[in-house]
């Protein structure tokens, strides 16, 4: 089964140089290796790590222009609510004033309605007062010509009883 002459072949090869047989092809192999680095180097490697610097450095100032993008963003919103804070204080003094002008108007016009009010409460008691003269002025001689008619009806009578 094991064919001899096989192995005499193989015994023969083992005998000459051994596992490891340092001839002119352990050079040669390893001038093939370096250049096959070299050209694989000279060929992918370099294109593919400068594809990758150019990638890294462009993913870098990417980065750098979104902080310097968002360093500009917060200082205009920051800039922004500092100037809406001052508009909503200046409204609100504005729409306080505002309020402060209509109390002042709402009062003077209250006070002149009450002057107006309290002037023709004066007047209508002249009126009530000058009336009230009037009607005891009025009673006064309608009551004067009557005590006359009483006093001729009864001094009639009695001036005609005593003649």
């Amino acid at each position: 089964m094991i064919h001899w002459t096989t192995l005499l072949a193989v015994e023969e090869v083992a005998k000459e140089g051994g596992l490891f047989d340092i001839d002119a092809t352990l050079p040669l192999m390893a001038i093939q290796f370096l250049l096959l680095a070299l050209i694989l180097n000279a060929i992918f490697y370099k294109p593919l790590g400068k594809a990758i610097d150019e990638r890294n450095e462009f993913i870098r100032n990417n980065q750098l222009e979104s902080k310097e993008r968002l360093t500009k963003v917060e200082k205009l919103a920051q800039q922004y609510e500092d100037e809406l804070a001052g508009a909503r204080r200046e409204a609100q003094k504005v729409i306080a004033d505002a309020q402060a002008e209509a109390d002042k108007i709402a009062s003077e016009k209250v006070a002149a309605a009450q002057q107006e009010a309290q002037a023709e409460r004066e007047k209508a008691s002249q009126e009530i007062e000058q009336q009230k003269q009037e009607a005891y002025a009025s009673l006064e001689k309608e009551v004067d010509g009557l005590s006359r008619q009483i006093l001729e009806k009864l001094l009639g009578a009695d001036l005609a009883a005593q003649r």
